[in-house]
């Protein structure tokens, strides 16, 4: 799929390498006992809204993929990112559903509040390593063959 001339994947992997990581950072935040009333609403639209970026990401990837042929070293570097962005679209599938729950459970006391905020800063963690990791990898493919 193209967006004027061109590939929808090139378009919105920028959405989600910047929500990706600024939904991280609020999901780490959330740890901190007395920014969870402040931080829930935010960080579950932001992780939502992520979430949904990387799996358009993901699935335009595979279309882009599909539609081209690497081969030699690019292709490693290729198979490189797609293996990243599986485990990113897993991960932040995770985190946004743990925000999401978080939210929901937000007025809980006790271990489950403390559970459901350490899982969201865990996978929060989860996250933004994975963003950087899978946007590295990314770069690395578009910038293939440039001298810099």
């Amino acid at each position: 799929m193209e967006v004027n001339g061109l590939p929808l994947h090139a378009l919105v992997v920028h959405a989600a390498v910047v929500l990706g990581p600024l939904a991280a950072l609020g999901g780490i935040g959330y740890a901190v006992p007395r920014w969870r009333d402040w931080l829930r609403w935010p960080l579950v639209i932001a992780a939502l809204v992520a979430a949904a970026a990387v799996w358009v990401a993901y699935l335009s990837g595979e279309q882009l993929t599909e539609a081209n042929t690497y081969g030699g070293p690019l292709a490693e570097l290729v198979e490189t990112h797609e293996e990243r962005a599986e485990v990113f679209r897993l991960v932040i599938t995770g985190f946004a559903a743990a925000a999401a729950a978080a939210t929901a459970l937000h007025a809980r006391g006790g271990p489950v509040r403390w559970l459901l905020a350490g899982l969201v800063a865990l996978l929060g963690v989860a996250t933004l390593v994975y963003a950087v990791l899978t946007g590295d990898a990314g770069a690395q493919v578009a910038w293939y063959g440039t001298s810099g």
